[in-house]
């Protein structure tokens, strides 16, 4: 899935409960861990390190009333892949239409906004 477009639109951060909020960066973080299928690949994607990505998919995994991330260690050269889980799916994809219909409602004053903007030059 390619990273929605981080220029453009809204973006929000949904504050869910105390202390717990679900945004781009989290969710940027589930998408990457489909396209890789690690939790390695979607931290150097990203640019976070390596203990920042488990710290988000622990806080992720301990949020919800199931994990969102799932993983398995790899063989004797290390590694290891990850997955969402069908309740990770379930959240980004949510998360991903709020989104986009956030986007859409907008729409036409950001159009309005950008045509009161100067003219780059």
């Amino acid at each position: 899935m390619k990273l929605p477009n981080q220029t453009e639109g809204l973006r929000f951060r949904l504050v869910l409960k105390p202390g717990f909020a679900l945004g781009p960066g989290k969710a940027d973080l589930l998408d990457a861990i489909v396209d890789t299928g690690s939790l390695a690949g979607a931290g150097g994607r990203l640019v976070m390190s390596p203990k920042r990505v488990w710290s988000l998919v622990r806080e992720m995994n301990t949020a919800f009333r199931e994990p969102l991330v799932e993983t398995e260690k790899g063989g004797t050269g290390g590694g290891g892949s990850a997955r969402l889980t069908p309740m990770g799916r379930r959240v980004l994809d949510r998360y991903r239409a709020m989104e986009a219909e956030t986007n859409a409602a907008i729409a036409a004053g950001v159009a309005e906004l950008r045509g009161l903007m100067r003219d780059e030059g």
